[in-house]
């Protein structure tokens, strides 16, 4: 018999696992598609026409007339000497002479591939390691539930409309729409022919090194650990590797992909560790080199005041390590020349480096991925990254005792807030200066206008709803020498100033510091959850404050005083209680706070906010880059 001894190794094949699944449980042949869909009328068919389907998608057949010919795998279990075995046999002939070319027929259902005609070839296929196979397709339609694994395969189904790609998955919901935007495509774009090979090529190079590495060990697609890895390196930068340069970035870039594996990814710090060395380090301290510390700022300290608070934050750490510290700054840096600033800083000696905006997360972890050593942190939340450590403060507590004042000290009932960027943590902030005056003044209503959306005159809004009270930019650069910040009053002839608050990053960047001095660093890194670190301080640690104005009535002063210490000591979480948003309970359980990573992630605006939270489009160009990487809007949606 031609072909006899491929069948007898395909057997083989199907024998082991045959007993493999049964040693686990599983059902040893092939699934049969009619047996696990809904009910007839419950689901829809779509016809695809002639497809490439990937192989390892083929799993089961349509009916179960020739199921049990076959393991689970798709290999032979029928014994040499019967029919099926010489109809395999010679088809494998054939397969090795000319090729497998007529299409089979097969239906796709939750991008898995169930086949109706062709199964012998399919496992021919199958048996030589083929990559796809063609065949004409019927898509059937689940209908719609709120179980996770369908809402991915809508997305996927939206998805598929625009790329025709069908070999990718992922286990996260948002990460199709994800993908087309990281391959530079509009939420509603079509790929060209192009496009598809462009990523064809990288993709199949990636996940057979991804896949050779180990990637089958984690709990994640191949589809997610690329993601993670577009998202480093950007995908047209991908595009032009080499294989063995795809290898090199993937054996380095490994812990992004565990960190992928975790439910949640993110390893809120929510005060500076309480660890100590131990008592012979704190006794003879080892001897380690002198810190050279950078700060890459993206504007310059005369014409951001963001830039102007992280600058005296590093003027503050060169007066309290003057004998163990260096710093230097880089300023003006953008997108184009960030990557290259980042080297020139280690190249200068650096070992210690601060990125102070979000939009340098992707440089950051690329540099700390070619440099290990190196420890780089990046001024941001809720950012998911295992090479960098992120870190940013809990202004929303600040924001909440300012809602207090506003709320009883405006005549009027009207308050005003001037938002930046819509992104995350600033959400955190609106609610909470909304719920401090409510819960001073129940009759408060805030006005929510953004400074960085396009045509936007906020002050004329501000005065056109009467607006008394504002909380506009929480701090000024010397050279404005402006009134405008903090909280304000505006009914008089001119801004009469009631509170600000104070981020106290030199206390920060201090504290921080002294962990790595004196090896306290470490323990902040709990290797077994291989989770992202991200420092998210507060009031309690004390690197954000309220500095209230002498214009306060001494009766609120003490009052802040006395919420202030609540939050200070942690019996006071200004999101506890029955939350309301501008359209729904958040949250109806009375006894309940939420929890930090509730608030970070926060996209909900409170009930007594007139405003909403602005779109990518509606915003202007400099607020983009920020808002792409943080942006509570930022996923797109296809």
């Amino acid at each position: 018999m031609v072909g006899r001894e491929d069948y007898i190794k395909a057997y083989k094949a199907g024998k082991k696992e045959y007993q493999a699944c049964l040693m686990k449980g599983k059902s040893p042949t092939l699934k049969v598609l009619d047996e696990i869909l809904p009910s007839r009328g419950n689901y829809s068919e779509v016809p695809l026409g002639l497809v490439q389907i990937p192989i390892d998608q083929i799993v089961g057949t349509k009916t179960g007339g020739r199921s049990n010919a076959f393991a689970a795998n798709f290999m032979p279990i029928l014994r040499e000497d019967t029919e099926f075995a010489m109809k395999w046999a010679s088809l494998c002939h054939s397969h090795e002479v000319e090729g497998i070319r007529d299409p089979i027929k097969a239906y796709e259902y939750m991008n898995q591939f169930y086949v109706e005609e062709g199964n012998k070839r399919v496992s021919v296929l199958k048996y030589f390691e083929a990559v796809s196979i063609p065949g004409n397709v019927t898509r059937i339609l689940p209908p719609k539930t709120e179980e996770k694994e369908n809402k991915i395969y809508y997305e996927f189904v939206d998805f598929y409309e625009l790329s025709g790609v069908n070999y990718i998955w992922f286990s996260k919901l948002g990460s199709f729409a994800r993908l087309q935007a990281a391959v530079g495509k509009g939420p509603s774009e079509k790929w060209t022919e192009e496009d598809k090979l462009d990523f064809s090529s990288v993709y199949n190079r990636f996940s057979v090194e991804f896949e050779a590495r180990g990637g089958k060990k984690l709990k994640i697609t191949p589809g997610d650990a690329f993601l993670a890895f577009v998202d480093i390196y950007g995908f047209d930068s991908l595009v032009k590797k080499t294989t063995n340069e795809l290898k090199e970035l993937i054996v380095k870039s490994w812990e992004e992909f565990c960190l992928c594996e975790e439910e949640e990814e993110i390893d809120l710090k929510l005060d500076p560790t309480q660890e100590k060395a131990p008592l012979l380090n704190r006794l003879l301290p080892l001897s380690s080199p002198r810190l050279k510390i950078a700060f890459i700022y993206e504007k310059t300290t005369t014409s951001s005041a963001w830039t102007y608070a992280h600058e005296l934050g590093r003027l503050h750490l060169d007066q309290a390590f003057s004998d163990e510290v260096t710093t230097v700054y880089y300023e003006n840096v953008n997108q184009e020349n960030v990557e290259a600033t980042i080297e020139s800083a280690i190249e200068g000696g650096c070992n210690i480096i601060f990125t102070t905006t979000p939009a340098f997360v992707q440089a950051s972890v690329k540099a700390a991925i070619a440099h290990p050593n190196v420890k780089i942190l990046n001024c941001s939340l809720n950012t998911s990254h295992r090479y960098i450590r992120t870190y940013y403060s809990r202004m929303h507590e600040a924001k909440f005792l300012m809602g207090a004042i506003a709320g009883a000290m405006t005549e009027n009932d009207r308050l005003g807030y001037l938002a930046d960027y819509p992104i995350r943590g600033s959400i955190a902030d609106i609610n909470a200066f909304a719920l401090g005056a409510k819960i001073i003044n129940p009759r408060a209503t805030v006005y929510l206008e953004w400074t960085s959306k396009k045509d936007v005159d906020y002050m004329e809004n501000f005065h056109k709803n009467q607006v008394s009270i504002i909380s506009g930019k929480d701090m000024v650069i010397p050279e404005e020498a402006s009134r405008y910040f903090g909280l304000y009053d505006i009914s008089h002839n001119y801004p009469r100033s009631l509170a600000m608050p104070l981020w106290h990053w030199g206390i920060f960047y201090e504290r921080l510091i002294r962990t790595i001095m004196d090896g306290t660093w470490k323990y902040d890194d709990n290797t077994a959850a291989k989770k992202a670190i991200n420092y998210w301080w507060g009031m309690s640690a004390g690197v954000i404050d309220v500095i209230c104005s002498q214009n306060l009535p001494i009766g609120t002063k003490r009052l802040i005083e006395l919420l202030k210490s609540t939050i200070l000591s942690g019996e006071f979480n200004p999101f506890s209680g029955i939350l309301y948003s501008q359209n729904k309970v958040v949250q109806d359980d009375p006894n309940r706070s939420l929890t930090p990573e509730e608030i970070v992630t926060m996209d909900w605006l409170a009930e007594n906010v007139i405003g909403d939270i602005p779109q990518m489009e509606e915003l202007q160009d400099k607020a983009k880059p920020v808002t792409s990487q943080q942006g509570v809007n930022n996923t797109p949606v296809l």
